[in-house]
C-alpha cells in the first residue's frame, strides 16, 4: 500500500508541477494567437521530456549520484563547465520569471502590486526549501498546482466543437495573418517551455534525494509516463481556452490575468479563484524546483555536499548557492523589468540550451560503467537520437528567430 501510495502521489505531484510560469503564459499566448494549430509543439516537446526524464531517474536509480557529478566525470570537466554555465545561467533566468510569476499571482489575488510582493516571494522561497522536508516541499505544491484542473473544466464548460479543436491539433496550419517565422519561433518557444531543463536537474535530484534505487525504476517510469503527458494535457486546455475565447475576439494574451480570462468567462468568479490558486501554487513549485536545482547544478559539479537529506549545516555551500541565486531572483524582478517578457525569453534561452542538457544524459545512459545493465535499449537510443537532432535545430533557430521576429511580435 505504501508503495502504491507512492506511485499515486508521484503521478499527482508530476501533473501539478509540470505546468510553470513558461506553459501559463506561452500556451495562452499562443492560444490566442494561433489558436491549436501549434499544439504539436507542446506534444512534441511532452514525448521529449518523458524520454529524457526516464533517462535521467534511471541514472539516479542506478548510480545513486546527480547529473552533473556524472557529467564532469565522465564528459570531463571542460565540456562540464560549459554545461554549467549554460543550464545555470538558463535557471536562473528561469527562477527569476518564476519569483515574478508568484508576485504576480499574488497581484491578481489582492491588487496589490506585484512588486510588493516580490521580497516577501523570495523570503518565502528560502525559508521553505531551507527548512522544509523534500518531501513535503514537493507533494504539497504539486498537488496544489493540480487546481489548474480549472482550465479544462472551462474548456469543457464553454461547449467547443470538439471536432474543429481535433482538427486543429492533427491538420495544423499557420493562420493568415501570421508570419511563417513567427509561427517557428513560437514552437520553439513551445518546445522550450515543455522540455525546459531544470526539469531533468530537479527530477533526477529528487531521486538522489528520495534515495531511488534500480527497484524504484518501474515508479520513476509510471511517473514520468503518467504524470508529464497529464501536465501536458493542462498546457493544451490553456491553449485550448484562450483559442475558444480570445482568439474570436482578437484579444491577445500579455499578463497573467489574460491566461486566466476564458476561465472567469466560463467558471465565473469561483472558477477564476481556483485558476488563481493554481497559479500561485504552480509557480511557487516551479520557483522551489528553479531555486533547488541551482544548487543541485553547482553542488554536484564541484563536488560538495548538496540536498535536503542531510541537515542544512552539512551542505552550507550549496544553501549558499539557493540563497545568493533567490537573491539573484529577486533583484532581477525589482528591475521592473516585465516578468512576462522574462517569461519568454527563458523559454526560448531554454530551447539554445537543451542539447548542452540532453547530449551527456544519452551518453551516460549507454555507459555500462555507470548503468550495469540498465543502459538504453536500441529504441530509446533511436528516440533519444531523434530528439536529439531536433533539439540541436530549435537551439539554432532559436536566437536568429527571435531576432528576426523581435521576440515573436
Amino acid at each position: 500500500m505504501k508503495r502504491l501510495l507512492a506511485v499515486a502521489l508521484g503521478i499527482l505531484t508530476a501533473i501539478g508541477g509540470f505546468v510553470d510560469i513558461g506553459d501559463l503564459v506561452t500556451n495562452g499566448l499562443v492560444g490566442s494567437r494561433f489558436g491549436l494549430s501549434l499544439a504539436w509543439a507542446t506534444i512534441v516537446g511532452v514525448v521529449g521530456i518523458c524520454l529524457f526524464a526516464e533517462m535521467s531517474g534511471r541514472v539516479a536509480a542506478v548510480t545513486g549520484r546527480g547529473t552533473f557529478d556524472l557529467v564532469r566525470e565522465r564528459l570531463g570537466p571542460r565540456f562540464g563547465l560549459a554545461n554549467l554555465i549554460a543550464s545555470f545561467l538558463v535557471t536562473v533566468l528561469t527562477f527569476t520569471a518564476e519569483v515574478g510569476g508568484i508576485a504576480l499571482s499574488i497581484e491578481l489575488a489582492t491588487s496589490v502590486n506585484y512588486l510588493l510582493w516580490v521580497p516577501i516571494a523570495g523570503l518565502a522561497v528560502w525559508l521553505i526549501i531551507w527548512r522544509v522536508k523534500f518531501s513535503m516541499l514537493e507533494n504539497v505544491f504539486g498537488l496544489l498546482g493540480l487546481a489548474l484542473v480549472v482550465f479544462s473544466i472551462a474548456v469543457w464548460k464553454l461547449n467547443p466543437s470538439w471536432t474543429d479543436l481535433i482538427h486543429q491539433i492533427a491538420l495544423p496550419h499557420k493562420p493568415d495573418k501570421e508570419g511563417l517565422l513567427s509561427y517557428f519561433y513560437y514552437a520553439i518557444a513551445l518546445f522550450g517551455a515543455a522540455m525546459t531543463p531544470y526539469e531533468v536537474f530537479f527530477f533526477s535530484s529528487g531521486g538522489v534525494e528520495e534515495h531511488w534505487s534500480k527497484q524504484d525504476i518501474s515508479t520513476s517510469r509510471i511517473n514520468v509516463f503518467i504524470g508529464f503527458p497529464l501536465g501536458g494535457l493542462l498546457s493544451l486546455s490553456i491553449a485550448a481556452g484562450a483559442a475558444l475565447v480570445l482568439l474570436p475576439r482578437n484579444i491577445q494574451v500579455d499578463s497573467l490575468a489574460g491566461v486566466g480570462l476564458p476561465v472567469a468567462v466560463a467558471a465565473g468568479k469561483l472558477g477564476l479563484a481556483v485558476a488563481i490558486l493554481g497559479f500561485v501554487a504552480a509557480t511557487f513549485g516551479a520557483a522551489l524546483e528553479t531555486g533547488l536545482s541551482c544548487g543541485y547544478t553547482i553542488s554536484q559539479y564541484f563536488g560538495w555536499q548538496w540536498g535536503k537529506y542531510v541537515r542544512p549545516r552539512q551542505a552550507a555551500r550549496f544553501h549558499l548557492v539557493v540563497l545568493l541565486s533567490v537573491i539573484i531572483a529577486v533583484g532581477g524582478v525589482l528591475t521592473t523589468v516585465n516578468p512576462i517578457t522574462v517569461t519568454e525569453y527563458s523559454v526560448v534561452f531554454s530551447a539554445v540550451a537543451l542539447p548542452l542538457t540532453y547530449f551527456p544524459i544519452l551518453v551516460i545512459c549507454n555507459d555500462p560503467d555507470y548503468m550495469q545493465d540498465k543502459v538504453n535499449g536500441r529504441m530509446s537510443n533511436l528516440l533519444g537520437t531523434i530528439f536529439l537532432i531536433l533539439v540541436l535545430i530549435a537551439a539554432a533557430a532559436a536566437i536568429p528567430l527571435m531576432l528576426l521576429t523581435k521576440a515573436g511580435q
